[in-house]
Protein backbone atom coordinates (compact mmCIF):
# COMPACT_ATOMS: atom_id res chain seq x y z
CA UNK A 1 0.00 0.00 0.00
CA UNK A 2 2.73 2.55 0.91
CA UNK A 3 5.09 3.24 -1.89
CA UNK A 4 5.56 7.15 -1.70
CA UNK A 5 4.60 9.92 0.76
CA UNK A 6 1.52 10.39 -1.49
CA UNK A 7 0.50 6.72 -1.64
CA UNK A 8 0.61 7.20 2.23
CA UNK A 9 -0.84 10.50 2.45
CA UNK A 10 -4.18 9.22 0.44
CA UNK A 11 -4.62 6.52 3.10
CA UNK A 12 -4.62 8.81 6.10
CA UNK A 13 -6.72 10.94 4.14
CA UNK A 14 -8.94 8.32 3.74
CA UNK A 15 -8.98 8.05 7.19
CA UNK A 16 -9.74 11.48 7.75
CA UNK A 17 -13.11 11.60 5.66
CA UNK A 18 -14.27 8.51 6.95
CA UNK A 19 -13.88 10.04 10.90
CA UNK A 20 -16.37 12.61 9.14
CA UNK A 21 -14.03 15.40 9.23
CA UNK A 22 -14.91 19.39 8.13
CA UNK A 23 -11.01 20.29 7.90
CA UNK A 24 -7.79 18.51 6.96
CA UNK A 25 -4.97 19.97 6.97
CA UNK A 26 -1.64 18.49 5.18
CA UNK A 27 1.83 18.86 6.86
CA UNK A 28 5.17 17.91 4.70
CA UNK A 29 8.66 18.54 5.21
CA UNK A 30 11.27 17.02 2.29
CA UNK A 31 8.88 15.93 0.07
CA UNK A 32 6.58 14.21 2.67
CA UNK A 33 9.75 11.88 3.53
CA UNK A 34 11.04 13.46 6.80
CA UNK A 35 7.56 14.52 7.89
CA UNK A 36 3.92 13.77 6.82
CA UNK A 37 1.40 15.10 8.94
CA UNK A 38 -2.61 15.10 8.67
CA UNK A 39 -4.88 16.92 10.90
CA UNK A 40 -8.69 16.20 11.02
CA UNK A 41 -11.45 17.90 13.00
CA UNK A 42 -13.26 14.20 12.85
CA UNK A 43 -14.47 12.27 15.74
CA UNK A 44 -11.32 11.06 16.88
CA UNK A 45 -10.84 7.85 18.34
CA UNK A 46 -11.60 6.67 22.44
CA UNK A 47 -7.62 6.18 24.20
CA UNK A 48 -8.61 2.24 24.48
CA UNK A 49 -9.25 2.03 20.46
CA UNK A 50 -5.32 3.44 19.82
CA UNK A 51 -3.87 0.32 21.15
CA UNK A 52 -5.16 -1.63 18.33
CA UNK A 53 -5.00 1.54 15.76
CA UNK A 54 -1.79 0.33 13.64
CA UNK A 55 -2.18 -3.61 13.94
CA UNK A 56 -2.66 -5.27 11.05
CA UNK A 57 -6.41 -6.34 9.93
CA UNK A 58 -7.40 -4.45 13.19
CA UNK A 59 -10.60 -2.51 12.02
CA UNK A 60 -13.64 -0.26 13.65
CA UNK A 61 -15.41 -0.16 10.27
CA UNK A 62 -16.62 -4.04 9.96
CA UNK A 63 -19.19 -5.39 12.69
CA UNK A 64 -20.44 -8.79 10.70
CA UNK A 65 -18.68 -10.48 7.78
CA UNK A 66 -21.95 -9.60 5.26
CA UNK A 67 -20.75 -6.09 6.34
CA UNK A 68 -18.10 -7.06 3.50
CA UNK A 69 -20.34 -7.18 0.69
CA UNK A 70 -22.07 -3.59 1.43
CA UNK A 71 -18.65 -1.51 2.01
CA UNK A 72 -19.20 2.27 2.26
CA UNK A 73 -16.34 3.19 4.10
CA UNK A 74 -12.39 3.50 2.95
CA UNK A 75 -9.89 1.80 5.85
CA UNK A 76 -12.08 -1.08 6.35
CA UNK A 77 -9.01 -3.61 6.18
CA UNK A 78 -6.99 -2.05 9.02
CA UNK A 79 -3.74 -2.14 6.76
CA UNK A 80 -3.15 1.10 6.24
CA UNK A 81 -1.45 2.85 9.19
CA UNK A 82 -0.24 -1.09 9.93
CA UNK A 83 1.92 -0.28 6.70
CA UNK A 84 2.84 3.12 7.27
CA UNK A 85 4.22 2.36 10.83
CA UNK A 86 6.60 -0.83 9.77
CA UNK A 87 8.55 1.82 7.39
CA UNK A 88 8.18 5.17 9.47
CA UNK A 89 8.01 6.51 13.25
CA UNK A 90 4.39 7.23 13.71
CA UNK A 91 2.21 9.34 15.89
CA UNK A 92 -0.89 9.93 16.63
CA UNK A 93 -2.80 12.30 19.14
CA UNK A 94 -6.73 12.11 19.04
CA UNK A 95 -9.63 13.46 21.09
CA UNK A 96 -13.41 12.55 21.15
CA UNK A 97 -16.05 15.32 21.15
CA UNK A 98 -16.28 16.46 24.97
CA UNK A 99 -13.75 14.50 26.35
CA UNK A 100 -11.46 16.06 29.48
CA UNK A 101 -8.03 15.81 26.94
CA UNK A 102 -6.46 14.14 23.91
CA UNK A 103 -4.59 11.29 24.46
CA UNK A 104 -1.09 10.56 22.55
CA UNK A 105 0.59 7.10 21.48
CA UNK A 106 3.69 6.35 19.22
CA UNK A 107 4.27 3.43 17.39
CA UNK A 108 6.64 0.94 15.60
CA UNK A 109 6.32 -2.31 13.72
CA UNK A 110 2.22 -1.65 14.44
CA UNK A 111 2.98 -1.57 18.34
CA UNK A 112 2.94 1.51 20.86
CA UNK A 113 6.13 2.14 21.53
CA UNK A 114 6.83 2.33 25.70
CA UNK A 115 7.16 5.54 26.88
CA UNK A 116 10.51 6.75 29.79
CA UNK A 117 8.69 5.13 32.08
CA UNK A 118 8.24 1.87 30.53
CA UNK A 119 4.74 1.82 29.70
CA UNK A 120 3.36 0.78 26.59
CA UNK A 121 -0.14 3.38 26.23
CA UNK A 122 -1.59 6.16 25.02
CA UNK A 123 -1.10 9.05 27.06
CA UNK A 124 -3.07 12.29 27.92
CA UNK A 125 -1.67 15.50 26.68
CA UNK A 126 -3.66 18.62 25.97
CA UNK A 127 -5.48 18.89 22.38
CA UNK A 128 -8.69 19.76 20.39
CA UNK A 129 -11.41 17.47 18.93
CA UNK A 130 -9.94 15.32 15.99
CA UNK A 131 -7.03 13.59 15.31
CA UNK A 132 -3.12 14.21 14.36
CA UNK A 133 -0.94 11.48 12.61
CA UNK A 134 2.27 12.64 12.27
CA UNK A 135 4.54 10.17 9.89
CA UNK A 136 8.20 10.74 10.63
CA UNK A 137 11.47 9.66 8.48
CA UNK A 138 9.32 7.46 6.09
CA UNK A 139 11.16 4.21 5.16
CA UNK A 140 14.20 4.82 7.00
CA UNK A 141 14.63 1.28 7.88
CA UNK A 142 14.33 0.75 3.98
CA UNK A 143 17.62 2.39 2.07
CA UNK A 144 16.78 0.55 -1.37
CA UNK A 145 12.79 2.03 -1.26
CA UNK A 146 14.25 5.69 -0.63
CA UNK A 147 16.50 6.15 -2.63
CA UNK A 148 14.38 5.12 -5.24
CA UNK A 149 12.03 7.68 -4.36
CA UNK A 150 11.80 10.97 -6.27
CA UNK A 151 13.22 14.44 -5.03
CA UNK A 152 11.74 16.20 -2.34
CA UNK A 153 9.62 19.01 -5.10
CA UNK A 154 8.66 15.99 -7.52
CA UNK A 155 7.75 13.75 -4.07
CA UNK A 156 5.38 17.08 -3.26
CA UNK A 157 3.60 17.63 -6.41
CA UNK A 158 2.53 14.06 -5.67
CA UNK A 159 1.05 14.83 -2.29
CA UNK A 160 -0.29 18.09 -3.77
CA UNK A 161 -2.00 16.23 -6.93
CA UNK A 162 -4.25 13.87 -4.10
CA UNK A 163 -4.81 16.45 -1.46
CA UNK A 164 -6.16 18.51 -5.30
CA UNK A 165 -7.58 15.51 -6.52
CA UNK A 166 -10.13 14.67 -2.88
CA UNK A 167 -10.49 18.55 -2.23
CA UNK A 168 -12.82 18.33 -5.67
CA UNK A 169 -14.42 15.28 -4.52
CA UNK A 170 -14.86 16.28 -0.92
CA UNK A 171 -15.44 19.90 -1.65
CA UNK A 172 -17.93 20.12 1.31
CA UNK A 173 -14.41 19.36 3.22
CA UNK A 174 -12.09 22.16 3.87
CA UNK A 175 -8.26 20.78 2.59
CA UNK A 176 -5.00 22.87 3.22
CA UNK A 177 -1.58 21.36 2.20
CA UNK A 178 1.41 23.58 2.66
CA UNK A 179 5.58 22.64 3.36
CA UNK A 180 6.09 22.75 6.81
CA UNK A 181 8.65 25.52 8.16
CA UNK A 182 8.03 27.78 4.74
CA UNK A 183 5.88 31.03 5.82
CA UNK A 184 4.69 31.81 2.57
CA UNK A 185 1.43 30.03 3.71
CA UNK A 186 -0.93 26.87 1.97
CA UNK A 187 -0.63 25.69 -1.77
CA UNK A 188 -3.87 24.42 -1.40
CA UNK A 189 -6.57 26.33 0.67
CA UNK A 190 -9.93 25.11 0.04
CA UNK A 191 -13.11 26.44 2.10
CA UNK A 192 -15.66 24.44 3.63
CA UNK A 193 -18.79 23.87 1.68
CA UNK A 194 -17.61 25.02 -1.84
CA UNK A 195 -18.82 23.21 -5.18
CA UNK A 196 -16.43 21.03 -7.33
CA UNK A 197 -16.51 23.55 -9.85
CA UNK A 198 -15.14 26.17 -7.42
CA UNK A 199 -12.23 23.51 -6.44
CA UNK A 200 -11.83 22.81 -9.76
CA UNK A 201 -10.99 26.55 -10.54
CA UNK A 202 -9.47 27.10 -7.72
CA UNK A 203 -7.00 24.07 -8.29
CA UNK A 204 -6.48 24.51 -12.07
CA UNK A 205 -7.58 28.02 -13.08
CA UNK A 206 -10.19 29.76 -13.96
CA UNK A 207 -9.83 29.73 -18.13
CA UNK A 208 -10.22 25.79 -17.59
CA UNK A 209 -13.37 26.02 -15.11
CA UNK A 210 -15.34 28.57 -17.60
CA UNK A 211 -14.62 25.78 -20.60
CA UNK A 212 -15.93 22.55 -18.88
CA UNK A 213 -19.27 21.29 -19.63
CA UNK A 214 -21.49 19.23 -16.87
CA UNK A 215 -23.39 15.99 -17.35
CA UNK A 216 -25.22 13.34 -16.14
CA UNK A 217 -25.82 9.69 -16.80
CA UNK A 218 -28.01 6.58 -15.70
CA UNK A 219 -27.59 2.57 -16.70
CA UNK A 220 -31.54 1.35 -16.57
CA UNK A 221 -30.96 -2.00 -14.50
CA UNK A 222 -27.19 -2.11 -13.58
CA UNK A 223 -27.78 0.36 -11.05
CA UNK A 224 -24.98 2.55 -12.02
CA UNK A 225 -25.20 6.84 -12.43
CA UNK A 226 -22.68 9.36 -12.47
CA UNK A 227 -21.27 12.91 -13.27
CA UNK A 228 -18.82 14.81 -14.37
CA UNK A 229 -16.97 17.89 -16.03
CA UNK A 230 -15.71 17.88 -19.12
CA UNK A 231 -13.26 20.85 -20.98
CA UNK A 232 -14.97 21.48 -24.30
CA UNK A 233 -13.02 20.37 -27.62
CA UNK A 234 -11.89 24.04 -28.24
CA UNK A 235 -10.25 24.33 -25.05
CA UNK A 236 -6.82 22.79 -25.44
CA UNK A 237 -4.70 21.51 -22.50
CA UNK A 238 -0.76 20.45 -22.67
CA UNK A 239 -1.47 17.15 -20.72
CA UNK A 240 -4.52 15.51 -20.16
CA UNK A 241 -6.11 15.52 -16.67
CA UNK A 242 -7.88 12.05 -15.46
CA UNK A 243 -9.81 12.32 -12.27
CA UNK A 244 -12.37 9.16 -11.41
CA UNK A 245 -14.16 8.20 -8.10
CA UNK A 246 -16.32 4.99 -7.68
CA UNK A 247 -18.20 5.43 -4.91
CA UNK A 248 -16.11 7.78 -3.65
CA UNK A 249 -12.87 6.21 -4.12
CA UNK A 250 -9.95 7.38 -5.88
CA UNK A 251 -9.71 5.02 -8.45
CA UNK A 252 -7.06 4.95 -12.04
CA UNK A 253 -8.27 2.72 -15.06
CA UNK A 254 -6.54 3.05 -17.72
CA UNK A 255 -9.11 1.56 -20.24
CA UNK A 256 -11.84 3.78 -19.16
CA UNK A 257 -8.77 6.61 -19.54
CA UNK A 258 -7.83 5.27 -22.80
CA UNK A 259 -11.74 5.46 -24.52
CA UNK A 260 -11.67 9.34 -23.12
CA UNK A 261 -9.03 9.81 -24.97
CA UNK A 262 -9.79 8.84 -27.92
CA UNK A 263 -13.16 10.02 -28.25
CA UNK A 264 -11.88 13.89 -27.18
CA UNK A 265 -9.18 13.37 -30.02
CA UNK A 266 -12.39 13.08 -32.83
CA UNK A 267 -13.76 16.45 -32.16
CA UNK A 268 -10.53 18.38 -30.88
CA UNK A 269 -7.26 19.21 -32.81
CA UNK A 270 -4.25 16.84 -33.00
CA UNK A 271 -2.23 16.74 -29.65
CA UNK A 272 -4.72 18.75 -27.83
CA UNK A 273 -5.80 17.21 -24.56
CA UNK A 274 -9.07 17.09 -22.41
CA UNK A 275 -9.58 17.05 -18.97
CA UNK A 276 -11.78 15.07 -17.37
CA UNK A 277 -13.66 14.31 -13.98
CA UNK A 278 -16.29 11.25 -13.15
CA UNK A 279 -17.75 10.80 -10.44
CA UNK A 280 -19.77 6.94 -10.43
CA UNK A 281 -22.17 5.66 -8.54
CA UNK A 282 -22.97 1.79 -8.59
CA UNK A 283 -24.28 -0.47 -6.01
CA UNK A 284 -21.90 -1.78 -3.32
CA UNK A 285 -22.70 -5.50 -4.05
CA UNK A 286 -21.25 -5.02 -7.23
CA UNK A 287 -17.86 -3.08 -6.82
CA UNK A 288 -14.74 -5.15 -5.15
CA UNK A 289 -12.38 -3.05 -3.44
CA UNK A 290 -10.51 -5.31 -2.05
CA UNK A 291 -9.45 -6.30 -5.57
CA UNK A 292 -6.47 -4.29 -5.52
CA UNK A 293 -4.67 -2.21 -2.74
CA UNK A 294 -3.63 1.10 -5.00
CA UNK A 295 -7.64 0.75 -6.26
CA UNK A 296 -6.36 0.08 -9.89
Amino acid sequence: VVTSPAAALKELLENSIDARATKINVGVRQGGLKVLQVVDNGKGMAPEDMYMACERFATSKLKTFEDLQTITSFGFRGEALASISQVARVKIVSMVPDAVCAYSASYADGKITAARDGQAAPRPCAGVPGTTVTVEDLFYNMPTRRSANRNASEEYRGIADIVTRYSIRYSSIAFSCKRLGDNSGSDIKSTMNATVLQNIQLAFGKNLAQELLDFKFEIDGLGVSGSGLVSNANYNLTRRTFILFINGRLVDYAPLKKALDSTHSEFSPKGSHGFFYLDINMRTEDLDVNIHPTKR
